[in-house]
């Protein structure tokens, strides 16, 4: 009696095939890691970018409603906020608080919500606060921005 084996066609990958699909897809992963980190860091810039132009924009608004007379501010001041937390408590005007900010914002490159601060006494390059008014706010962050600028001269 003879035995005939037959062979029937098995499905599935060979190693090979296996080995040159996980090289494609780890070429193909390798290649997306840097656009991903340039996207992530393009939006925190533009995040920092905004909460800079909104606490400077709450910074004018105070300064402009003390120059009308909506409230009293302290000699000395030039009529800007005592510190970045008067914006978010507001002045008493006729009764009613008038507020200029709703909450100081995190700081998108050091993750706190700590902001270098300049007074109009201050240099412009001053990396320290006088203390009498709050005239200007920058990130405290060192790091160097995607156009080759410093965050913190934003």
């Amino acid at each position: 009696m003879k035995l005939i084996y037959k062979r029937t066609a098995e499905r599935g990958f060979t190693l090979i095939e296996m080995i040159v699909a996980t090289a494609i897809l780890l070429l193909l992963v390798g290649l997306a890691i840097p656009s991903v980190k340039f996207a992530v860091k393009r939006e925190r810039e533009h995040e920092l970018r905004y909460d800079l132009w909104m606490m400077r924009d709450a910074i004018d608004r105070y300064k402009d409603a003390a120059d009308r007379g909506a409230f009293q501010t302290k000699v000395g001041t030039e009529h800007y906020p005592p510190d970045l937390d008067k914006l978010v408590e507001g002045e008493d005007v006729a009764g009613k608080k008038l507020k200029f900010l709703r909450k100081i914002p995190i700081d998108p490159m050091t993750g706190k919500a700590e902001w270098g601060l300049r007074s109009m006494q201050d240099d412009p390059t001053s990396d320290s606060w006088g203390g009498q008014d709050v005239f200007d706010v920058y990130t405290k962050s060192q790091d160097e921005a995607l156009d080759g600028t410093k965050y913190k001269d934003w």
